[in-house]
């Protein structure tokens, strides 16, 4: 049984003291203290509701599940409420790994691996056979995943581009036309700008950056994974600016050129 270490875990957590728990629990601080060093070996019924009702972790998690080798992100989506013996079905589970130290890795997708991952998303066996790495400038408390794009679909970003995004658990949360990593049934991965018509009509409309590609609608139910678009790591330098600029200069010379000749002729009419 599990339940004294979930519980110093979860406080510690939390970064709360053992005064602090005890008061907002209603108990006596010495109380507290043997529940977490384990001198009380049978906690009473009471006491399992109580723990369980403040940390939103089903007594089947503190009893059972060591959460010590959970990672950070596991855990915080524990204490937002998302524990799979309270939420049924309506949990999205989702297959993680993690290093050593029991930090979340960042599992990496290539293109080689796009067609199994549509079928594999789920299974902790197959997202443990993807490469993985970690990166230091990101959150502890939040997931990450690495996926390779193709096609011109999202230009300026260019094909073949890696593209670093966070998992969402909420999708009402998803914010329209901001960029968004999706696991369709029919497509497989797909990188577009969403425009979210889930509440309204259980819809999200995907844009590409690129005009040349006419949006399109895709049901929720479709819908497997979503990942928040954070950055992009590319090989390809960026086009210089130089072109833009010389188109720039061109309207300019030809508004110049326009004027020049506007005011010749207002000369030519006046002279008639």
């Amino acid at each position: 049984m599990f339940f004294s270490s979930n519980i110093k875990a979860l406080r510690g957590y939390k970064q709360k003291t053992q005064d602090v728990i005890a008061r907002e629990l209603g108990m006596s601080r010495s109380t507290l203290n043997s529940y977490e060093n384990g001198s009380v070996k049978n906690p009473t019924l009471d006491a399992l509701i109580s723990f369980s009702k403040y940390y939103k972790v089903s007594i089947d998690t503190l009893v059972k599940t060591d959460l010590s080798k959970l990672g950070q992100f596991q855990l915080s989506e524990l204490l937002k409420g998302h524990d799979i013996y309270i939420t049924g079905s309506k949990l999205r589970v989702l297959a993680t790994t993690l290093d050593s130290f029991n930090k979340e890795n960042i599992e990496v997708v290539p293109l080689k691996a796009k067609a199994g991952y549509k079928n594999g998303f789920a299974d902790p066996d197959f997202i443990k056979k993807l490469p993985a790495f970690q990166l230091p400038i990101l959150f502890n408390d939040r997931k990450y995943r690495m996926f390779q794009i193709d096609g011109d679909s999202m230009l300026p970003i260019p094909d073949k581009s890696w593209v670093i995004a966070e998992y969402v658990e909420n999708w009402y949360e998803i914010k329209s036309n901001h960029a968004y990593v999706l696991l369709t049934k029919e497509e497989g991965i797909v990188f577009k700008n969403v425009v979210n018509e889930i509440k309204r009509r259980k819809k999200m409309v995907l844009h590409s950056l690129n005009p040349e590609y006419k949006p399109y609608e895709v049901d929720v139910n479709e819908v497997k994974e979503v990942w928040k678009f954070c950055n992009y790591i590319s090989s390809e330098i960026p086009e210089p600016m130089q072109q833009k600029d010389q188109l720039l200069k061109s309207v300019v010379k030809m508004e110049n050129e326009l004027m020049v000749m506007k005011n010749r002729l207002k000369e030519e009419l006046a002279l008639a």
